[in-house]
Protein backbone atom coordinates (compact mmCIF):
# COMPACT_ATOMS: atom_id res chain seq x y z
CA UNK A 1 0.00 0.00 0.00
CA UNK A 2 1.42 3.33 -0.67
CA UNK A 3 2.25 5.69 2.36
CA UNK A 4 -0.07 8.84 1.74
CA UNK A 5 -2.38 11.38 3.76
CA UNK A 6 -6.05 10.65 2.63
CA UNK A 7 -8.96 13.12 3.52
CA UNK A 8 -12.40 10.88 4.20
CA UNK A 9 -15.21 12.79 3.66
CA UNK A 10 -18.56 10.95 4.78
CA UNK A 11 -17.65 8.01 6.48
CA UNK A 12 -20.84 5.91 5.97
CA UNK A 13 -21.08 2.26 4.60
CA UNK A 14 -18.91 2.75 2.23
CA UNK A 15 -16.30 4.80 3.57
CA UNK A 16 -16.28 2.67 6.85
CA UNK A 17 -15.58 0.08 4.63
CA UNK A 18 -12.54 1.43 2.73
CA UNK A 19 -11.23 2.75 5.25
CA UNK A 20 -11.20 -0.15 7.40
CA UNK A 21 -9.45 -1.75 3.89
CA UNK A 22 -6.97 0.84 4.47
CA UNK A 23 -6.09 0.33 7.67
CA UNK A 24 -5.45 -3.48 7.57
CA UNK A 25 -3.10 -3.09 4.05
CA UNK A 26 -0.79 -0.98 6.62
CA UNK A 27 -2.21 2.71 5.90
CA UNK A 28 -1.29 4.20 9.53
CA UNK A 29 -4.70 5.51 11.29
CA UNK A 30 -2.78 8.60 11.69
CA UNK A 31 -2.35 9.87 8.24
CA UNK A 32 -6.66 9.46 8.09
CA UNK A 33 -8.52 12.70 8.48
CA UNK A 34 -12.73 11.57 8.41
CA UNK A 35 -14.95 14.59 8.02
CA UNK A 36 -18.16 13.81 9.00
CA UNK A 37 -20.24 15.34 11.70
CA UNK A 38 -22.24 11.58 12.55
CA UNK A 39 -18.95 9.38 12.35
CA UNK A 40 -18.77 7.22 15.37
CA UNK A 41 -17.15 3.79 16.08
CA UNK A 42 -13.76 4.79 13.88
CA UNK A 43 -10.58 2.99 14.38
CA UNK A 44 -8.27 4.72 17.14
CA UNK A 45 -6.02 6.88 15.95
CA UNK A 46 -7.92 8.12 12.99
CA UNK A 47 -9.21 11.88 13.42
CA UNK A 48 -12.44 12.85 13.16
CA UNK A 49 -13.65 16.51 12.67
CA UNK A 50 -17.52 17.22 11.90
CA UNK A 51 -16.80 20.25 9.79
CA UNK A 52 -13.83 21.01 6.97
CA UNK A 53 -13.32 24.44 8.95
CA UNK A 54 -11.90 22.63 12.32
CA UNK A 55 -9.17 20.83 9.14
CA UNK A 56 -5.71 21.75 9.96
CA UNK A 57 -4.27 23.83 7.59
CA UNK A 58 -0.57 22.21 7.91
CA UNK A 59 -2.87 18.62 6.89
CA UNK A 60 -2.39 18.55 2.94
CA UNK A 61 -3.80 15.24 1.65
CA UNK A 62 -2.60 13.34 -1.21
CA UNK A 63 -6.06 12.14 -1.85
CA UNK A 64 -9.15 13.69 -1.02
CA UNK A 65 -12.23 11.11 -1.01
CA UNK A 66 -15.84 12.24 -1.58
CA UNK A 67 -17.98 10.17 0.17
CA UNK A 68 -21.14 11.93 0.76
CA UNK A 69 -24.60 10.99 -1.05
CA UNK A 70 -25.00 12.95 -4.84
CA UNK A 71 -28.07 14.74 -3.17
CA UNK A 72 -25.89 16.97 -0.78
CA UNK A 73 -22.26 17.08 -3.45
CA UNK A 74 -23.25 19.90 -4.22
CA UNK A 75 -23.60 21.93 -1.19
CA UNK A 76 -20.72 20.23 0.46
CA UNK A 77 -18.12 20.80 -2.32
CA UNK A 78 -17.24 24.24 -2.39
CA UNK A 79 -15.99 24.61 1.24
CA UNK A 80 -12.74 21.98 -0.47
CA UNK A 81 -11.84 24.05 -2.98
CA UNK A 82 -9.15 25.47 -1.08
CA UNK A 83 -7.76 22.08 -1.97
CA UNK A 84 -7.56 22.19 -5.33
CA UNK A 85 -4.63 22.08 -7.05
CA UNK A 86 -2.93 20.42 -3.90
CA UNK A 87 -4.78 17.10 -3.64
CA UNK A 88 -6.44 14.47 -6.52
CA UNK A 89 -10.07 14.34 -5.51
CA UNK A 90 -11.71 10.70 -5.68
CA UNK A 91 -15.64 10.46 -5.87
CA UNK A 92 -17.88 7.67 -5.53
CA UNK A 93 -21.03 9.32 -5.73
CA UNK A 94 -23.48 7.78 -8.37
CA UNK A 95 -24.30 9.93 -11.16
CA UNK A 96 -22.18 13.04 -10.85
CA UNK A 97 -19.62 13.65 -13.90
CA UNK A 98 -16.44 15.13 -13.39
CA UNK A 99 -17.38 18.44 -14.76
CA UNK A 100 -19.49 18.98 -12.01
CA UNK A 101 -16.81 18.43 -9.98
CA UNK A 102 -14.76 21.14 -11.55
CA UNK A 103 -17.44 23.63 -11.85
CA UNK A 104 -17.71 23.25 -7.55
CA UNK A 105 -14.16 23.38 -7.24
CA UNK A 106 -12.51 24.91 -9.29
CA UNK A 107 -10.94 24.05 -13.41
CA UNK A 108 -7.60 23.57 -11.15
CA UNK A 109 -9.03 20.44 -9.39
CA UNK A 110 -7.84 17.17 -10.67
CA UNK A 111 -10.81 14.52 -10.59
CA UNK A 112 -11.09 10.87 -10.74
CA UNK A 113 -14.99 9.55 -10.55
CA UNK A 114 -15.28 6.18 -9.12
CA UNK A 115 -18.47 3.50 -8.54
CA UNK A 116 -17.60 0.92 -5.86
CA UNK A 117 -19.95 -1.72 -4.89
CA UNK A 118 -21.37 -3.15 -1.97
CA UNK A 119 -19.26 -6.41 -1.56
CA UNK A 120 -16.81 -3.69 -0.44
CA UNK A 121 -17.91 -4.45 3.05
CA UNK A 122 -16.24 -7.96 2.38
CA UNK A 123 -13.47 -6.77 0.13
CA UNK A 124 -15.23 -8.72 -2.61
CA UNK A 125 -15.97 -5.34 -4.04
CA UNK A 126 -15.25 -3.83 -8.21
CA UNK A 127 -14.87 -0.31 -8.77
CA UNK A 128 -14.56 1.36 -12.47
CA UNK A 129 -12.97 4.43 -12.66
CA UNK A 130 -12.46 7.66 -15.07
CA UNK A 131 -9.41 9.68 -14.38
CA UNK A 132 -10.40 13.32 -15.72
CA UNK A 133 -8.21 16.21 -17.14
CA UNK A 134 -4.78 17.01 -15.78
CA UNK A 135 -4.67 13.22 -13.85
CA UNK A 136 -1.14 12.22 -13.43
CA UNK A 137 -0.54 8.41 -13.40
CA UNK A 138 0.94 9.12 -9.74
CA UNK A 139 -2.44 9.79 -8.48
CA UNK A 140 -4.07 7.18 -10.82
CA UNK A 141 -2.07 4.58 -9.31
CA UNK A 142 -2.52 6.03 -5.88
CA UNK A 143 -6.47 5.65 -6.29
CA UNK A 144 -5.92 2.55 -8.04
CA UNK A 145 -4.05 1.20 -4.36
CA UNK A 146 -6.73 2.36 -2.51
CA UNK A 147 -9.48 0.73 -4.29
CA UNK A 148 -7.78 -2.39 -4.00
CA UNK A 149 -8.25 -2.83 -0.50
CA UNK A 150 -12.18 -3.39 -0.83
CA UNK A 151 -11.83 -5.45 -4.48
CA UNK A 152 -11.04 -4.84 -8.31
CA UNK A 153 -10.01 -2.43 -10.35
CA UNK A 154 -11.08 -1.08 -13.54
CA UNK A 155 -10.71 1.85 -15.72
CA UNK A 156 -12.34 3.47 -18.29
CA UNK A 157 -11.13 5.89 -21.14
CA UNK A 158 -15.55 6.91 -21.51
CA UNK A 159 -17.38 8.51 -19.40
CA UNK A 160 -19.79 8.52 -20.74
CA UNK A 161 -20.05 4.21 -20.33
CA UNK A 162 -20.14 5.18 -16.14
CA UNK A 163 -23.92 5.28 -16.67
CA UNK A 164 -24.21 1.78 -17.36
CA UNK A 165 -21.13 0.48 -14.93
CA UNK A 166 -23.86 1.90 -12.36
CA UNK A 167 -26.64 0.16 -13.33
CA UNK A 168 -24.57 -2.85 -13.71
CA UNK A 169 -22.64 -3.30 -10.99
CA UNK A 170 -23.16 -0.30 -8.89
CA UNK A 171 -26.36 -1.38 -8.35
CA UNK A 172 -25.92 -4.76 -9.31
CA UNK A 173 -25.65 -6.49 -5.93
CA UNK A 174 -29.44 -5.64 -5.11
CA UNK A 175 -30.31 -8.12 -7.88
CA UNK A 176 -28.79 -10.58 -6.64
CA UNK A 177 -30.21 -10.04 -3.06
CA UNK A 178 -33.43 -9.65 -4.84
CA UNK A 179 -32.52 -13.17 -6.63
CA UNK A 180 -32.39 -15.21 -2.98
CA UNK A 181 -35.20 -13.07 -1.86
CA UNK A 182 -37.72 -14.52 -4.34
CA UNK A 183 -35.34 -18.16 -4.62
CA UNK A 184 -36.66 -18.09 -0.96
CA UNK A 185 -40.60 -17.05 -1.62
CA UNK A 186 -40.60 -19.28 -4.40
CA UNK A 187 -39.19 -22.55 -1.96
CA UNK A 188 -41.92 -21.53 0.36
CA UNK A 189 -44.94 -21.31 -2.27
CA UNK A 190 -43.65 -25.33 -2.80
CA UNK A 191 -44.11 -26.30 0.38
CA UNK A 192 -40.72 -25.43 2.23
CA UNK A 193 -40.42 -24.09 5.82
CA UNK A 194 -39.45 -20.25 5.53
CA UNK A 195 -36.13 -20.71 7.38
CA UNK A 196 -34.65 -23.76 5.64
CA UNK A 197 -35.98 -22.08 2.12
CA UNK A 198 -33.92 -18.84 3.20
CA UNK A 199 -31.02 -20.81 4.18
CA UNK A 200 -31.25 -22.93 0.90
CA UNK A 201 -31.59 -19.44 -1.53
CA UNK A 202 -28.51 -17.38 0.43
CA UNK A 203 -26.07 -20.74 0.35
CA UNK A 204 -26.99 -21.30 -3.35
CA UNK A 205 -26.48 -17.48 -4.33
CA UNK A 206 -23.56 -16.93 -2.34
CA UNK A 207 -22.10 -20.82 -3.74
CA UNK A 208 -22.55 -19.78 -6.83
CA UNK A 209 -21.08 -16.58 -7.16
CA UNK A 210 -17.73 -18.15 -5.28
CA UNK A 211 -18.01 -21.05 -7.93
CA UNK A 212 -18.26 -18.32 -10.95
CA UNK A 213 -15.83 -16.23 -9.38
CA UNK A 214 -12.76 -19.31 -9.00
CA UNK A 215 -13.94 -20.76 -12.33
CA UNK A 216 -12.25 -20.50 -15.79
CA UNK A 217 -15.86 -21.10 -17.45
CA UNK A 218 -17.89 -18.59 -18.69
CA UNK A 219 -20.97 -17.93 -17.15
CA UNK A 220 -23.05 -19.77 -19.79
CA UNK A 221 -20.79 -22.39 -19.84
CA UNK A 222 -21.43 -23.11 -15.95
CA UNK A 223 -25.23 -22.65 -16.45
CA UNK A 224 -24.72 -25.52 -18.90
CA UNK A 225 -22.32 -27.52 -16.48
CA UNK A 226 -25.65 -27.91 -14.57
CA UNK A 227 -28.58 -28.76 -16.49
CA UNK A 228 -29.14 -31.77 -17.74
CA UNK A 229 -31.51 -32.66 -20.61
CA UNK A 230 -34.67 -32.99 -19.67
CA UNK A 231 -34.23 -32.33 -16.69
CA UNK A 232 -35.47 -30.17 -13.63
CA UNK A 233 -33.30 -27.08 -13.69
CA UNK A 234 -34.25 -27.46 -18.09
CA UNK A 235 -37.71 -27.06 -16.73
CA UNK A 236 -36.97 -24.18 -14.39
CA UNK A 237 -34.26 -22.56 -17.16
CA UNK A 238 -37.27 -22.72 -19.93
CA UNK A 239 -39.70 -20.25 -17.66
CA UNK A 240 -36.72 -17.71 -16.48
CA UNK A 241 -34.88 -17.77 -20.31
CA UNK A 242 -38.51 -17.02 -21.84
CA UNK A 243 -38.14 -14.40 -24.79
CA UNK A 244 -40.68 -12.07 -23.96
CA UNK A 245 -40.60 -12.55 -20.12
CA UNK A 246 -37.61 -13.99 -18.58
CA UNK A 247 -34.99 -12.83 -17.00
CA UNK A 248 -33.07 -11.93 -20.04
CA UNK A 249 -35.58 -8.71 -20.93
CA UNK A 250 -36.27 -8.09 -17.48
CA UNK A 251 -32.67 -7.71 -16.81
CA UNK A 252 -32.11 -5.29 -19.67
CA UNK A 253 -35.59 -3.15 -18.60
CA UNK A 254 -33.98 -2.94 -15.33
CA UNK A 255 -30.55 -1.87 -16.35
CA UNK A 256 -31.81 0.51 -19.17
CA UNK A 257 -33.76 2.17 -15.88
CA UNK A 258 -31.04 2.24 -13.71
CA UNK A 259 -28.59 3.87 -16.55
CA UNK A 260 -30.91 6.30 -17.41
CA UNK A 261 -31.45 7.47 -13.53
CA UNK A 262 -27.98 8.01 -13.73
CA UNK A 263 -28.24 10.69 -16.25
CA UNK A 264 -30.77 11.73 -14.80
CA UNK A 265 -28.49 12.84 -11.50
CA UNK A 266 -25.85 14.41 -13.28
CA UNK A 267 -26.98 17.52 -12.96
Amino acid sequence: MIVTKILLVGCGKMGSAMLAGWLERGIRAADVVVIDPHAQGLPDGVTVLGDVDLLSKTFIPDITILAVKPQVMAEVLPAYARLAGQTVFLSIAAGKPVEFFRRHLGEAAAVIRAMPNTPAAVQRGITVCFAGPGVAQEPRALAQSLLEAVGEVAWIDDESQMDAVTAVSGSGPAYVFLLAEVMAAAGVAAGLPADLADRLARATVSGGGELLRQSLDSSAQLRINVTSPGGTTAAALAVLMDEAKGMAPLMTDAVAAATKRGKELAG
